[in-house]
């Protein structure tokens, strides 16, 4: 079983790294808004998501 002290290094670390994705997604948030995705990364997945749909009614290599 792990010790108070172990487990609270593991924690910090965990939080460590929660922040640094947090602050990435942000940062990948305002690069989406500067490209002209409306609602930043959501707009980004809305849009991926309305390709993936087109994709499997109308596959690539109908087009080809």
């Amino acid at each position: 079983m792990e010790t108070k002290v172990q487990l609270q290094k593991k924690l910090a670390i965990l939080e460590s790294a929660n922040d640094h994705l947090i602050s990435e997604l942000a940062y990948i948030d305002e690069l989406m808004y500067l490209i002209g995705f409306n609602n930043g990364l959501d707009g980004l997945k809305e849009t991926a998501q309305e390709f993936c749909e087109d994709l499997e009614s109308n596959p690539l290599d109908e087009y080809q």
